[in-house]
């Protein structure tokens, strides 16, 4: 079984897509259809926007949902997923690979998705932290123990990674005793806010109505959801989980392990670098075929 796997931010790269743009009538005519839908040229900050540029959130998500759709829709008829996964946004890539969402109504979730989490952002000051070498079990210790603020875990990446989220005294207090507690490294991360933390709720209720207002179809193959790391195929409880996704955390390394337990046997990697969630499965299973498209 062949999985496709689908990444989220921090896989941007500046030029993405230019050289699918120039070299295929299929992502031109996509890149310009976002252009329209989203009310903005985004293949100008693409293609020669500066790095800062392409990290706000605003234009890193619609910029990396469209570079996964165009990828796999330039494999053409050799994309054929017996199940898909996406990394928080990627989720919504995820979808559109499996029919579930039609690439013009994931566009604008998506950029409803980024501007609904930007005011999330500006409401509080918050951060994120990645932690390293520490159990998972242990972490999550951490964080419970901290009661006077607000830091909770956010992305389980892979084993002996995992990112916390929340107030910015929160999330140092909860890096202090990570390190105390052995941690190889413990490292406030440049983002924009607490992705995946309760302080997401404001976008969330937000993006909810949005979400229940969009058709989604019964996907053609399974869809592993980031809630739960469960496989999915009901348009019902895909629409919920994705709602869910923003305030809880992303089970990545158990969708890994949950995937392959379910007989996936190869993973390919759609849109960005390419390589983040190779890595993040060769962490899991060193031996494990992975590529890219």
């Amino acid at each position: 079984m062949k999985a496709y796997i689908f990444p989220g931010q921090g896989s941007q790269f500046v030029g993405m897509g230019k050289d699918l743009y120039e070299s295929a009538a299929i992502a031109k005519m996509l890149f310009d259809q976002a252009n329209e839908i989203l009310g903005f040229s985004i293949t100008d900050v693409m293609f020669e926007g500066a790095e800062e540029d392409l990290k706000q959130t605003k234009i890193t998500q619609p910029a990396i949902f469209l570079h996964s759709i165009a990828k796999a829709q330039m494999a053409g008829d050799s994309f054929q997923p017996d199940a898909v996964a996406g990394h928080s946004l990627g989720e919504f890539s995820a979808l559109v690979a499996a029919k579930a969402l039609s690439f013009e109504a994931a566009l604008v979730l998506v950029y409803k998705r980024a501007m609904a989490m930007q005011k999330a952002c500006e409401i509080q000051p918050s951060t994120m932290a990645a932690v390293l070498g520490l159990a998972d079990d242990k972490v999550e210790e951490i964080c419970a123990s901290i009661t006077d603020d607000l830091v909770v875990p956010a992305n389980y990446n892979c084993p002996g990674q995992l990112v916390i989220s929340g107030t910015i005294s929160g999330v140092e207090k909860a890096v202090a005793l990570c390190k105390e507690a052995g941690a190889l490294k413990a490292v406030l991360l440049q983002v924009g806010g607490a992705f995946h933390s309760p302080l997401m709720q404001p976008a969330q209720e937000e993006l909810a109505a949005a979400i229940n207002a969009t058709a989604f179809n019964t996907p053609i193959c399974p869809i592993y959801q980031n809630v739960n790391a469960l496989a999915e195929t009901d348009p019902a409880q895909i629409k919920l989980k994705l709602i869910q996704q923003l305030t809880a955390p992303v089970r990545w390394t158990q969708t890994m392990q949950n995937m392959i337990q379910g007989g996936v046997s190869e993973f390919v990697e759609v849109g960005g670098t390419g390589k983040v969630l190779q890595g993040l499965v060769k962490k899991i299973d060193r031996a494990f075929p992975t590529s890219a498209l």
